[in-house]
Order: structure tokens, then sequence, then C-alpha cells
């Protein structure tokens, strides 16, 4: 059985929503999974974990969230290469830019990318749900190899 942590920030609920999601996804799939918010994780929990879901939503002029969010992925960053991941966030304007280069990163990084990175345009609805558990599956199985 692998461990999975889903680690979120969420200013207005819709990524936390998401972030169930993902966690029901990997729970069907068989996962110890277990949910986190940002300021709860730190980077030595890498090392306790298969595989880690981030989400965060686009704050500012697409970017991650500042003050909580992008301190505790920079920290874990270095210990990423070869770590089963997955990206999920929501958006209010913009394009999902912020996802793009959030992605960019992580594969600069050395990170596996099990699945597509799930963005939503504010509250997610079935479509983006059921993405989410997608995620949350495809993050369960690809430690079961």
């Amino acid at each position: 059985m692998s461990k999975v942590a889903i680690v979120y920030w969420s200013g207005t609920g819709n990524t936390e929503a998401m972030a169930n999601a993902v966690l029901n996804g990997a729970q069907a799939a068989g996962a110890e999974a277990k949910l986190f918010t940002s300021d709860s994780f730190s980077e030595a929990m890498v090392d306790e974990v298969d595989a880690i879901a981030f989400g965060c939503p686009s704050m500012g002029a697409e970017q991650l969230e500042e003050d909580e969010f992008e301190p505790m992925f920079e920290k874990c960053a270095p210990k990423l290469s070869g770590k089963h991941i997955a990206l999920f966030g929501s958006y209010g304007w913009g394009d999902g830019e912020w996802m793009r280069n959030w992605k960019e990163q992580c594969v600069e990084l050395g990170a596996v990318l099990t699945a597509e990175p799930v963005i939503c345009n504010e509250a997610p609805d079935d479509e983006a749900t059921a993405a989410c558990e997608a995620l949350g599956k495809s993050l369960a199985e690809s430690t079961d190899q």
C-alpha cells in the first residue's frame, strides 16, 4: 500500500475541495492517503511518503501563494527528484500560466509527474472533481509498480 500526502493551501475553499477529491481518488485506489495544509507539512515529511499531490491556487500575477505555500514548497523542492508527484489548483483569472510554470519547475527538479496537472476556474464542477479523483488514483497507482 502506497503512502500519499495531499498538501494544499486554500483561501476560498476551492482548492480544499479539489484536495478532498484527490484524497478520495487515492484512497479508492488503495493508498494510505492523508491531507495536510501547507503549514503542517515539512521537507522532512517528503521522505515519509511514496507520493505527494501539491495543490495551490493561482495568486496575484499567476503565482503560488507566497506566505505559506511557496516557502514550504521551496523547502521540499530539493527532495523531489525522483519523487512521484501531482499538481492541482484553482484560479479566478488568467489562463493557467502559474500551473504551466509550476509544472516546468517540477520537471526541472526531476520530479515524476504521474498525470497532467488539474486546474479549474473557481469552484470545482463535476468534471474537475472527477479529474481530481483520477489524479489521486494515478498518484496512488504510480507507486504500486
